[in-house]
């Protein structure tokens, strides 16, 4: 447990400023709500965390020193502050086309405030994340190379359209322009621009995996060593 002593020490100093948080906007009863949010919020990023630190544990282990260190200081800064603060400020303050340092006020001193410029571009961050969650799930359906199928024969057959070079891209242009049937005529370009950017950003960070990954075609590819040991590419991995 001598492990975990910072960690544990982080999440009470956090879940105390949770709380003071609360208790400053709303008293006794918003202490217990904040707080309430932050522990199931600290139980989901924990579980969810899980399934990451097996695959980093499996690269990790025969990283470099210098690299390692660095990965789980600076990476670790940049996946939950930059991720888990940064990106949702970014997001607001681009679909609300508002400054940083506002949307952060507003995320600190008026969350009602905030909550509704979320959820007034709700259709547009909406398109880019799904747009880019549904092209992770179709190119894990879609795969002819998969050889464990979940739903039997069914999802072999599907795994088999993989052949078809940019399935999942068609698959997915199509399902925007069809969802934007739904959305109202003043908001549907946003939402196709929307998420036609969440299909180039999955593009973008697919392309970069496969430069880095080796291929199993190309044996004098150094590409995974690379990755194991620990370089800037690893890094990047």
């Amino acid at each position: 447990m001598k492990h975990f002593r910072g960690s544990f020490l982080v999440t009470a100093i956090c879940l105390t400023l949770a709380a003071w948080w609360g208790y400053d906007h709303g008293g006794v009863s918003g202490m217990l709500t904040a707080l309430g949010v932050a522990v199931i919020l600290s139980v989901m990023e924990v579980s969810l965390s899980f399934d990451n630190a097996v695959v980093n544990a499996s690269v990790l282990k025969g990283w470099d020193e210098f690299w390692l260190k660095l990965f789980l200081g600076l990476g670790m800064i940049i996946a939950v502050f930059g991720m888990r603060l940064v990106f949702p400020l970014v997001i607001v303050a681009v679909a609300a086309d508002l400054g940083a340092t506002e949307v952060w006020n507003l995320a600190l001193t008026d969350p009602k405030a905030f909550s509704g410029h979320l959820t007034a571009h709700h259709a547009e961050v909406a398109a880019f994340g799904g747009m880019f969650l549904l092209l992770v799930f179709l190119n894990f359906l879609l795969d002819d190379e998969k050889e464990v199928h979940w739903l039997g024969n069914f999802e072999k057959k599907l795994g088999a359209l993989g052949k078809v070079s940019s399935i999942s891209v068609m698959v997915a242009l199509a399902s925007l322009l069809f969802a934007s049937t739904f959305v109202d005529a003043g908001q549907r370009m946003v939402v196709l621009v929307a998420g036609i950017w969440g299909i180039l950003v999955y593009v973008g960070v697919d392309m970069i995996s496969s430069l880095l990954e080796k291929s199993e075609s190309d044996e004098s590819s150094n590409v995974g060593d690379m990755v194991k040991r620990g370089c800037i590419g690893g890094f990047l991995y």
